[in-house]
């Protein structure tokens, strides 16, 4: 068929060139981040890594944030810190693409938050830590969380999402029904006089927290399995807010967003510290971590507008789609809808839903490898993530992937099929 001049129109240089960087602009957002702290028992600890590299001298970079507010101590927090990220990125494989490696995170982090807790449990200490961990790989923001940290997104269009779960005992009934079921108590404090005050408790220990990492010495009903949230942006960007408890104990996540709006992150995480300890003054440890993601022009920053807040519940679907509002941009085909795009949730405490591999990704978890602690197996000494017990039948291959003793020993305590040493000893039938 004979082309005409018609059909074959060129387009010029600097059309290209503008659409290339379009391109761009939406593939890397620009990230500006602040923190700010009261300390009152010095056990909040906090991870800023910009620039993180996925594989060596490849370009390709991503961004990751922690908040760890320790208990009974500090060692737990500090350990989590720093080992927790390399944990993490042990799970992966190393040959996978951009998307594929975006896709593996929700896995690698569960694995990743299970190994540090094995690995500080072995040095028999008995400091525990709450963990809010934030990966953040072009729009794509990964949070995976145990305790009662929280974080928050307000999207350029102005609603509000919780990206973190909230592990108290006192306000999450599934988690309550979980460690009952697995063997646990949970109660208040009782005074002896028959008089019961102060939260709910995880009995024994009496932890008012269900997940962490650590706490070796109030039993392994207190799991460190995350909740873990996957949001894709649009190009429009948004504002994260990370705190500690000393801030969500004080003001909500209204308040916390409004206080700053307008602020660059710096200032924005030093006004909603500012803000708790003047409500209640500084009761605890209050930590805030502040994250702007942008377009690179900054035009001006494309923060949150005025105050729309629907927010979105915790537990349940928090996304729901937005009519595609139509736009007079010419370089409307090369922007994204402005919706925030629920990628993955789940928080589930049980490792066999959490490391299945029904996502199509073969060598997530490589054959003759712990899944958890990435250690070298024999074929026969693999154990299936599924294996009910260590006494159930010998998985076939397909049924993996695998634990090895260790780790499946690890599984089996936190589900409540094994008591482990003295821990349980005051566990009542």
């Amino acid at each position: 068929m004979m082309m005409t001049a018609k059909d074959h129109q060129t387009i010029p240089l600097a059309v290209l060139l503008k659409r290339e960087l379009a391109n761009e602009r939406i593939e890397k957002p620009e990230i500006s981040h602040g923190q700010a702290s009261q300390s009152k028992k010095g056990e909040d600890f906090t991870l800023l890594k910009t620039e993180c590299q996925r594989v060596v001298g490849d370009g390709n970079t991503y961004s990751v944030f922690g908040l760890f507010d320790g208990h009974n101590g500090s060692a737990a927090a500090i350990y989590t810190k720093e080992n927790l990220l390399n944990n993490v990125t042990n799970a992966i494989p190393p040959d996978l693409n951009r998307d594929e490696w975006v896709a593996a995170l929700p896995r690698a982090l569960v694995a990743g938050f299970v190994k540090t807790d094995k690995e500080f449990e072995s040095k028999a200490q008995t400091s525990g830590t709450t963990v809010t961990f934030v990966i953040i790989e072009g729009w794509v923001v990964t949070v995976a969380s145990v305790g009662d940290s929280r974080c928050i997104l307000e999207s350029a269009e102005g609603d509000i999402y919780y990206l973190s779960a909230d592990h108290r005992l006192e306000c999450n009934e599934e988690e309550r029904e979980r460690i009952t079921a697995s063997g646990g108590e949970v109660g208040r404090l009782n005074t002896g006089s028959g008089a019961e005050i102060g939260p709910l408790r995880c009995w024994p220990g009496g932890l008012c927290l269900s997940r962490s990492i650590g706490d070796v010495d109030v039993g392994e009903f207190i799991v460190p399995v995350p909740y873990v949230k996957q949001v894709k942006l649009s190009s429009g960007g948004g504002r994260l807010i990370i705190s500690s408890d000393g801030v969500w104990d004080t003001i909500s996540a209204e308040v916390a967003l409004d206080c700053c709006r307008g602020m660059p992150a710096e200032a924005a995480a030093a006004q909603i510290v500012r803000e708790a300890v003047r409500m209640k003054g500084l009761r605890d440890d209050t930590t805030c971590i502040v994250i702007d993601i942008s377009q690179p022009e900054k035009l001006p920053a494309p923060l949150p507008g005025p105050k729309k807040h629907h927010v979105k519940g915790v537990f349940k679907s928090m996304f729901r789609r937005k009519h595609s509002e139509s736009s007079s941009q010419a370089d409307k085909a090369y922007v994204r809808p402005d919706v925030v795009e629920e990628l993955y949730e789940e928080g589930s405490a049980m490792l066999s839903e959490r490391l299945d591999t029904k996502y199509p990704l073969c060598n997530m978890f490589k054959l003759f490898m712990c899944a958890v602690c990435q250690v070298e197996m024999k074929p026969e000494e693999g154990i299936s993530i599924h294996a009910g017990s260590t006494n159930s039948r010998k998985p076939r291959p397909w049924d993996g992937p695998f634990l090895c003793l260790s780790c499946q020993e690890k599984k089996e305590a936190m589900e409540g099929k094994r008591i482990s040493g003295d821990r349980h000893s005051s566990e009542s039938d």
